[in-house]
């Protein structure tokens, strides 16, 4: 196993940097004006690995990818619209989600089994489907880097921002890159939330190496943010790897399985605190860290109750003091506590030790929260559990956007 580990974050990289890998995003009529249909492809069909919202209700899309993650264990494109969700939409639904899936596939020239679908949108109405057969015609992936971005936009709906992470690393001596993009805002409570998550990498490695890689970390990175509490219908992470790199298949006993791992989990790390960053409507990002919980689980539950409170999450918003909310939301956890041995910290100053209220200056905590990035911190002395979870506060624009989000 690796002891140390080599991995570098490259800015100017996007979903398209890894070999083998093109893209295309353009409008075609789904929304009003911006870009709503988008293709990624490998050159040749990628090992594939998916996770997927636990809602009960799940989309058309997802019957269609999850076919093709887990019957074909190989996936060579994946093709994307916004605007439309195509969830709650019946025997219509399923049947134009695999209408999708032919149409990206005859483009290309491969077997649809090879193609996933992924949709995200309002709920409940019908794809228009004139739109998608008048796109698919316009898509004509390239390599290059606006083509990733184009693939970028293409996905988003409330979003603010495009959200883009790559980070290259060294397996056999060779140079492999792991790069994703993603799209969430709004219905954010991950197991997983309206969020779709793709990751292309040239790595060697099997489906099920990867599967098994991507929901390990997934737990611990897209599964800890929150914005609302609300499950979507339709979360998806998908991690495509076509080996064009040209390493040794990788396995939990190679060598340089751990540069692998760490830049699979760097990846998915950044694409879900980017997601938190931009809910809908926030205006910072609230990091929670955990320590000395009885175990990692129980620590990443705690930290996703507190950051996911309506009173934290308004009060970091008001730039509020309050750490009576905080240890509130600690003891209703469900998770084993002992009030008497609870330390919280909010960036960097501690406020409550061993239970205990400590002296604090409130014009120095008013300024910690009113910068972008807020963390808070709680010890338990329980047990060595560690875990994170982050989101964002919880602000009057949140309720204007989902106020009028069909109209």
């Amino acid at each position: 196993m690796t002891t140390t580990i080599e991995m570098k974050k490259l800015s100017s990289k996007n979903i398209v940097s890894p070999k083998g890998f093109a893209a295309a995003g353009v409008h075609c009529g789904i929304k009003h004006k911006k870009k709503d249909l988008a293709i990624l492809v490998s050159e040749v069909p990628a090992s594939v690995a998916g996770v997927f919202t636990t809602n009960a209700v799940q989309a058309a899309p997802l019957k269609v990818t999850k076919e093709v993650v887990y019957s074909t264990q190989k996936m060579q494109a994946i093709i994307v619209n916004s605007g439309n969700a195509n969830a709650c939409t019946g025997k219509q639904g399923v049947a134009d989600a695999y209408e999708m899936q032919k149409l990206a596939a005859g483009k290309l020239g491969i077997e649809s089994n090879l193609v996933g679908v992924a949709s995200t949108g309002v709920i409940g109405e019908i794809m228009k489907m004139e739109p998608v057969y008048k796109g698919v015609e316009m898509l004509n992936p390239s390599a290059n880097l606006e083509s990733g971005i184009d693939f970028s936009q293409a996905i988003m709906t409330t979003d603010t921002v495009m959200k883009n992470t790559t980070y290259a690393t060294k397996i056999d001596g060779k140079e492999v890159l792991v790069s994703g993009t993603a799209k969430g805002s709004g219905m954010i409570e991950p197991n997983m939330a309206t969020m779709l998550g793709f990751i292309t990498t040239d790595a060697n490695i099997e489906s099920v190496e990867l599967q098994k890689a991507l929901s390990h970390i997934t737990d611990c990175t897209f599964n800890a943010i929150t914005v609302d509490g609300d499950t979507s219908t339709n979360d998806t992470v998908i991690v495509m790897a076509n080996g064009l790199a040209g390493n040794e298949p990788l396995t939990p006993t190679h060598p340089d399985w751990d540069n692998f791992y760490t830049a699979l989990k760097a990846v998915s790390e950044d694409l879900a605190k980017s997601i938190a960053r931009d809910g809908e409507g926030a205006t910072k990002l609230i990091e929670v860290e955990v320590e000395g919980a009885l175990n990692d689980e129980e620590a990443r539950k705690i930290a996703k109750t507190v950051v996911g409170s309506p009173l934290v999450k308004t009060a970091v918003f008001g730039c509020d003091a309050n750490w009576g909310r905080i240890i509130a939301a600690v003891g209703y956890s469900g998770a084993t506590v002992d009030p008497d041995k609870i330390t919280i910290q909010i960036g960097g100053t501690t406020m409550v030790k061993q239970g205990e209220p400590i002296p604090f200056s409130e014009e120095q905590l008013i300024e910690i929260l009113k910068q972008h990035e807020v963390k808070i911190y709680v010890s338990l002395e329980q047990g060595d559990g560690h875990g994170y979870a982050w989101g964002c506060d919880l602000t009057y624009d949140y309720v204007q956007i989902n106020a009028s989000y069909r109209s």
